[in-house]
């Protein structure tokens, strides 16, 4: 009897111990989210929305249904991981600080691909921090203005002809007074200083080359042409004539969840090439567009990508269309 009740014992306890294991695996699983990417036309992120409390483990399995994407978080150092179709991939994420954060795709999957974008929301006790607007608030500016300049130069702008010029122009390099003036207004400002009169226009263009370029480094517009061609170039070109890829085929994305604030019916990619345009456009204007997005033009916002850092590294890239650079 005694050895009966022994093994009953000992049965149950071994079934006890895989009950408990199961339960615990079970349980690791629940906290394992899969998140599905699907070209935008097709759902993009499914779920789109995730939430997870600051300093809590989010762990993710990321796949495609499709084609292959990426998955990055907007203003952070995470490192981009690539989805491939049918596979799944494993990536744990923590957020220190309470907040709204932008993930997005940073592969081109199609016409469309800027769309898949989805938020995390970071539950907890939040520390308001003072918010500074951006420049283009401070100023003032009507970033959605038409605009064209009326003075522009004969020929392209060469920053090695302005810097051969060794003018004293220092007043213009000011990093405040570069980034809230365009182009054109420096040149008019520089055109009526009595000690800039004995040269002529196209000199004082090159001097602006000059200007835009000492405000940058061979370093930083090498980092921002990387950002351009991953995030820029399919729609406004690798030469920024506006003629990328998929500058011309973007079309609107239909259904409740992709729908878009003011409507976003594409138009054709802005041509940074076009003086008219570019040369009446302030940095803090460029910049504006760029955290903002088009409002209508199909133009996506970057703020949530993009670092304040990275935004004024590609602000600083895009002029580089108008100026002949140093060889």
């Amino acid at each position: 009897m005694n050895e009966r009740f022994a093994r009953i014992f000992v049965a149950v306890l071994l079934l006890g111990g895989s009950l408990a294991i199961g339960i615990s695996r079970w349980s690791a699983q629940a906290d394992v989210l899969t998140l599905h990417a699907r070209m935008p036309e097709e759902g993009g992120w499914m779920p789109a929305d995730l939430t997870v409390e600051a300093g809590q483990a989010l762990n993710l399995r990321l796949t495609s249904d499709d084609v292959m994407h990426g998955f990055a978080i907007g203003q952070s150092d995470q490192p981009a991981v690539d989805i491939k179709p049918g596979e799944m991939t494993e990536l744990t994420l923590t957020f220190d600080q309470p907040g709204t954060y932008t993930f997005y795709c940073t592969r081109w999957c199609g016409v469309n691909h800027w769309r898949m974008r989805g938020t995390i929301t970071v539950t907890g006790e939040n520390v308001e921090q003072p918010v500074t607007p951006p420049l283009y608030v401070q100023l003032g500016l009507n970033i959605d203005a038409e605009h064209e300049a009326k003075d522009i130069p004969f020929s392209k702008p060469s920053v090695q002809k302005g810097a051969d010029l060794a003018l004293d122009i220092t007043v213009y390099q000011q990093p405040g007074y570069y980034r809230s003036h365009t182009p054109e207004e420096i040149w008019r400002e520089m055109r009526g200083d009595e000690m800039l009169t004995p040269h002529t226009d196209q000199q004082l263009w090159d001097a602006v080359a000059f200007i835009w370029q000492s405000n940058t480094t061979p370093e930083e517009l090498a980092e921002a042409q990387q950002l351009y061609a991953a995030n820029c170039a399919a729609c406004h070109g690798e030469t920024g004539a506006g003629d990328g890829v998929f500058s011309d085929e973007q079309v609107p994305v239909t259904g409740e969840a992709h729908a878009s604030p003011a409507g976003h019916e594409s138009v054709q990619a802005t041509d940074f090439t076009d003086p008219l345009h570019i040369l009446s456009t302030s940095p803090a204007a460029l910049q504006g567009k760029l955290i903002r997005g088009g409002m209508g033009t199909g133009m996506p916002m970057w703020g949530t990508i993009f670092t304040e850092r990275e935004t004024w590294l590609l602000v600083s890239y895009l002029y580089n269309f108008q100026f002949e650079e140093v060889r």
